[in-house]
């Protein structure tokens, strides 16, 4: 078992669970098999789901837990249960159990309850929210996104470092590109903490990632830049304006099409609607702490939770929090 990544996950976080967490494993196992799964959360119906999929024990623990964090729980209320199957899960890192954790619960509590448990990398002192997002050439990385609602300069350039870390641990890119977004590509446009940012990447000689100035809201899916800087109050309306977007797309276009035209475009169409299937995106990871963790969507049924299942292993296998440690600029907070 030394060989295979072990995920540390909150059986019973989000919509649908256990169940979906127990059917996106089941997927999970079909293209890959070097995970090992500790399940935190209420047996009883742990047994039951994993019974109805054939799951083979040589994957899997049950560590059984007394509390569930609940979606509308507050995390200063969430933070106190510390016999959740959240809080156990994030706990586990710290105690060398598990190389990652993984949760689709309550977000907000999630973050608190990493925060508390686990440490921040020296260095960095504001952890960040990242998101995967879909471009004309791939993926690339967003972040903040929600996590960090005012940023300054150095937690600007502190995301930027761990930005690249992530896309370098996800993908195979030795350099990749980076930029801060704005509402224009002219030096002097933005706020001071952006133009400071600006001005530090921009005289710094930089090993790790290519910076590439500024980016506006509009270019995010060009698939020129691979990591997208911002604070998480801008980060976080810019997702949820292009989910809304890319929902309002698909729904639309299948309305307005004849039978007859949706049958003779039914390819071109299916392509267009995985491209845009939030499902393969699913995965937002807080940077900055001595462990990494994952939080999936929610709402996200089982194909969704497998693919975050993908991301926790490939952060594993990429070194994540060596690259963040050997990526870091020194700034002065």
């Amino acid at each position: 078992m030394t060989d295979k990544v072990n995920i540390a996950i909150d059986a019973m976080g989000g919509e649908n669970s256990p169940k979906k967490i127990i059917e996106g494993i089941k997927i999970s196992l079909k293209s890959n098999k070097n995970n090992f799964f500790f399940l935190y959360g209420r047996q009883d119906r742990l047994e039951r789901e994993i019974a109805k999929n054939n799951i083979i024990e040589q994957y899997y623990k049950i560590i059984d837990t007394s509390d569930i964090i609940l979606d509308h729980e507050s995390p200063l209320s969430a933070a106190k249960k510390k016999k959740s199957s959240m809080w156990m899960a994030v706990e586990s890192q710290k105690e060398n159990n598990s190389d990652i954790s993984l949760s689709a619960g309550n977000t907000g509590a999630l973050f608190v309850i990493s925060r508390l448990i686990l440490n921040t990398i020296e260095g960095i002192n504001k952890p960040a929210l990242a998101g995967l997002w879909p471009n004309q050439n791939g993926m690339n990385v967003v972040l903040d996104l929600g996590a960090n609602i005012e940023c300054d300069e150095k937690n600007l350039i502190d995301f930027a470092s761990m930005g690249s870390a992530l896309f370098k641990s996800l993908f195979n890119n030795d350099r990749p590109k980076v930029a801060l977004l704005n509402v224009g590509l002219e030096e002097i446009k933005g706020n001071d903490f952006l133009k400071k940012a600006f001005s530090i990447l921009k005289t710094t000689q930089l090993k790790n990632f290519e910076f590439c100035g500024y980016i506006e809201g509009n270019q995010i899916m060009n698939g020129d830049i691979d990591v997208i800087i911002t604070d998480g109050f801008t980060g976080n309306i810019a997702l949820k304006t292009a989910e809304g977007t890319a929902n309002f797309i698909t729904k639309n276009l299948k309305k307005s099409l004849s039978k007859l035209s949706f049958l003779l475009s039914y390819k071109p169409l299916k392509e267009f609607k995985d491209k845009l299937d939030p499902r393969k995106y699913n995965g937002a990871i807080f940077l900055g702490l001595e462990s990494p963790v994952v939080k999936s969507h929610g709402s996200t049924d089982a194909i969704g939770f497998a693919h975050s299942i993908e991301v926790c292993h490939k952060i594993v296998k990429g070194n994540l929090i060596k690259k963040i440690k050997s990526h870091l600029i020194t700034v002065d907070a």
